[in-house]
């Protein structure tokens, strides 16, 4: 591992793309957590690059394409600093906002990562993600088409999102993953028990999406009541409603106190738990936490050097345990839901 003038840097699997340890989730800038300022949006994609960030994460359902449209000037203007993730599996109609299909059909796959390609006006993606696994169809099969793609050029790196430890492994002997992306935090650590212990066997990078717990780690809100957007996704997740939430807001407290003696913020502090799962397990870990705001993206930035202490560490420990209710209300599209 070496270091920037900000972050450190780590390798997107065995021998791999060198990424600052902190990456950018894009998703809500078009969607899911209410209206954003695109001028400032843009902005905080500027900055994070100054920042270290170098791994920028989109996929092409977030906004139906739109996320990947408004990346495409910032990725274009920065090809050379920019590793550019973006993903395919999951299916939306335009009819009906709500549903979520699955499809990791050859056809599929060819047809998006060409779509892809052209909402980003770029020639190849640097990591190239499956969002979810479409169980009719083999795991090997898809990632034999994804490899088709990497000999095409179109695709530097391959990676996969929500899978079990099997899964990784079951994908890996196909063609080399460089990077898993599973929702990880101080509230979510079911990816521990496979999926964590065969990336770190197999020189696989983990990148934790959520590492905030969708917000609800930093205090921002306590229960999906508090939120002013009524079509922010989270009001239907079962950790944020009802007798769920209050349980689960009293769970902050430790994080509340370590932040306050350290001087820092408990979305820092939670952001210093997951950089830390790093030793803990021995792999790569490069979180994505998402932001619309320079301000918001600065603190996080800062948490990647952020040192817990073992005491600290050891209070966090029995948080995720005592968590009510799932990170999903449907929880099949998950590795959790296959384990």
């Amino acid at each position: 591992m070496t270091t920037t003038d900000t972050l450190p840097t780590a390798a997107l699997g065995a021998d791999g793309i060198q990424v600052g340890t902190q990456g950018l989730g894009c998703m809500g800038m078009s969607e899911f957590y209410g209206p954003s300022d695109l001028t400032e949006s843009r902005a905080t994609l500027d900055r994070a690059l100054e920042l270290g960030v170098t791994l920028f994460d989109t996929a092409d359902v977030y906004g139906s394409g739109h996320n990947e449209e408004f990346l495409a000037d910032f990725v274009r203007a920065n090809r050379d600093r920019v590793v550019l993730a973006t993903k395919f599996g999951i299916v939306r109609k335009a009819d009906d906002p709500t549903y979520r299909g699955l499809d990791n059909s050859p056809e599929y796959i060819r047809a998006s990562v060409d779509a892809s390609l052209r909402r980003l006006g770029i020639d190849v993606i640097d990591l190239y993600y499956m969002h979810r696994r479409d169980v009719r169809v083999p795991i090997e099969d898809t990632v034999g088409v994804m490899a088709e793609l990497v000999a095409a050029g179109k695709v530097r790196a391959l990676g996969l999102s929500e899978v079990t430890g099997a899964e990784l492994r079951a994908a890996h002997a196909v063609h080399p993953i460089a990077a898993v992306q599973s929702e990880w935090s101080l509230f979510s650590r079911d990816v521990e028990n496979t999926a964590v212990p065969a990336a770190a066997e197999l020189g696989v990078a983990f990148v934790p999406y959520s590492p905030l717990g969708r917000g609800f780690l930093t205090g921002s809100f306590a229960a999906a009541g508090e939120l002013a957007d009524a079509n922010d996704f989270r009001r239907a997740m079962p950790r944020f409603t009802g007798d769920n939430a209050a349980r689960n807001a009293e769970l902050l407290a430790p994080v509340r106190a370590i932040a306050e003696a350290r001087g820092v913020t408990p979305a820092q502090v939670a952001l210093a738990w997951v950089h830390s799962r790093a030793a803990a397990h021995g792999l790569p870990v490069i979180p994505i936490p998402g932001t619309r705001s320079r301000t918001r993206l600065a603190e996080n930035v800062a948490a990647a050097t952020l040192t817990l202490s073992a005491d600290e560490l050891a209070t966090l420990e029995p948080i995720a345990a005592q968590v009510a209710g799932n990170r999903y209300a449907d929880m099949t599209f998950t590795s959790a839901g296959r384990e």
